[in-house]
């Protein structure tokens, strides 16, 4: 029975191996039957062999889809149009629009406050940020406000000195757009009229001043209240002259000097080549150059308070006699080196010329003359002739005509011909002021440490109009490659063992 039952699984397996081979059989038929079908070789393909077969449709799939093509693909014209569009369009902008070359360029405010010995003015600066060091001192770039009297005048009161400052800071909050407030700095920077006060005195009228700057919106820390030295006006006006005229970032010998007479000071800056004593020295660096600067300010030696001390000398008898320290003295006891190259008189040099109708290029024997005329005629009829200006101030023009020649020929050893010094307030479009140096050497000195590194300088500081090339190409790029890929449909390529060729197939996009 066993054995029965073990025949028949036996015989089973046979016959299901038998059924088997039979249809493998058949459909190696089949498949023969639909190879010689699809062949395109001699009648009926019998005796064909399939590797050549597959060899020859491989030849004929591989130059179908060979990269070699006579024609660039239609995608890769229209990347290559949308390119030459986007340099033809950024191209027409930047030379056609005013502001195309520096449409990234980020305006910026800065506040200084000039707290001078006769009165208190703001100045409002507006910038690009990618301007480098290209200001606009124009009606459009600077903005300024004066305030009576200077802050020196509040000695007997110094918690009042504040609340002069209120009219200044609304003028700046009517000048810089509400969401610049809080990125724009302001600094006060007072000058001789406080510097000639007691110390304590200083401190009291610039805590004054602080309480008002920390509310007013703007961006402020304490320190940047302060009482400057004679020497750092000297050098701020001498930045803004040279910046005026040119020379500023180049050789240190086409530079000008700069001589200012302010109400209580008087300021020597210029560039000079022999030893200086280290009081007397200063460094500026703009740019790749540095400047060696002879810089002092003659504290006492303004118009104002040397007009003041003369009437106090004619009421005394005592009589200072000055020593000097050094081998070389000019003004009192104060080392003075030889005066080189060319200057600018400016402040109240160029009134008082002004004032006697004198050019530009007038000498100091033209400024003589005129003072000798209107101090020898009948004060009556100068007082007539000038009705509008008050007799205080009219009296002071003949003390200053002479005091200038003083200071300048007697002091300071200029020549009454030299023609090396010329009266001015302004160069240009820019005004001589001390205040817009110092914005000046601030700005560049914060551009240079924010400077990024030398790529993204090239693009943005050398030429800021290739950050748009850049992004309107990549936008183009971008935009072209997706529109391709959206009407070319995406096919795939497999080849088919059972019928010896490749197929392609179309495939569904998600």
């Amino acid at each position: 029975m066993r054995r029965s039952n073990a025949r028949k699984a036996g015989s089973n397996k046979k016959s299901s191996a038998t059924s088997a081979a039979a249809a493998a059989d058949d459909d190696d038929d089949d498949q023969r039957r639909s190879t010689e079908a699809d062949g395109d070789g001699d009648g009926d393909g019998r005796g064909m062999d399939p590797i050549k077969l597959q060899l020859r449709h491989s030849s004929r799939s591989t130059n179908l889809f060979s990269r070699n093509a006579k024609h660039p693909p239609r995608s890769n014209l229209c990347l290559l149009s949308s390119v030459l569009l986007a340099l033809v369009l950024v191209l027409c902008y930047a030379f056609l629009s005013p502001r195309g070359l520096s449409i990234f360029a980020r305006r910026r405010y800065a506040i200084v406050i000039d707290g001078g010995s006769t009165g208190t003015r703001m100045h409002v600066f507006s910038y690009g940020s990618g301007d480098g060091a290209a200001f606009d001192f124009g009606q459009d770039g600077l903005a300024s406000l004066r305030v009576n009297p200077g802050l020196s005048a509040y000695a007997e009161d110094p918690g009042e000195a504040g609340a002069s400052l209120a009219e200044l800071v609304e003028f700046a909050r009517r000048k810089v757009p509400r969401e610049f407030w809080g990125e724009t700095e302001v600094r006060l920077m007072a000058t001789a009229g406080l510097r000639m006060l007691e110390r304590r005195v200083q401190d009291q009228i610039l805590d004054s001043c602080r309480k008002v700057l920390r509310v007013s919106g703007f961006q402020f820390q304490d320190e940047w209240a302060s009482v400057i030295t004679g020497s750092d006006e000297g050098v701020y006006a001498w930045v803004v002259a040279n910046y005026a005229l040119g020379a500023l970032g180049g050789d240190p010998q086409d530079t000008t000097g700069i001589i200012e007479l302010g109400g209580a000071s008087a300021q020597v800056t210029f560039s000079s080549r022999e030893p200086l004593p280290s009081e007397f020295s200063r460094t500026v660096k703009f740019g790749n150059i540095t400047y060696n600067l002879y810089s002092h300010s003659f504290l006492q030696f303004g118009q104002i308070v040397a007009f003041e001390s003369l009437k106090e000398l004619l009421l005394s008898e005592e009589k200072n006699l000055d020593k000097c320290a050094y081998r070389q003295c000019y003004i009192g006891s104060t080392f003075t080196p030889k005066l080189q190259g060319r200057f600018l008189a400016t402040e109240n040099f160029f009134y008082t010329s002004k004032f006697f109708g004198l050019t530009q290029k007038a000498v100091l024997s033209d400024l003589m003359l005129a003072g000798e005329h209107f101090c020898g005629e009948d004060w009556s009829i100068l007082k007539k002739r000038h009705h509008s200006i008050n007799e205080e101030d009219l009296l002071r023009y003949c003390f200053s005509s002479a005091y200038i020649v003083a200071f300048l020929h007697d002091s300071l050893g200029i020549a009454l011909n030299d023609d090396r010094i010329a009266f001015a307030n302004q160069v240009g479009s820019v005004p001589l002021d001390w205040a817009l140096g110092a914005f000046i050497l601030q700005t560049t000195a914060a551009a240079d440490a924010e400077k990024p590194n030398w790529p993204f300088a090239i693009l943005i500081n050398h030429s800021p109009i290739l950050l748009s090339v850049v992004a309107i190409l990549m936008i183009s790029m971008l935009v072209s490659w997706t529109l391709s890929k959206w009407r070319k449909p995406q096919v795939k390529t497999i080849y088919d063992l059972e019928k010896g060729r490749y197929i392609v197939t179309r495939v569904n996009r998600c």
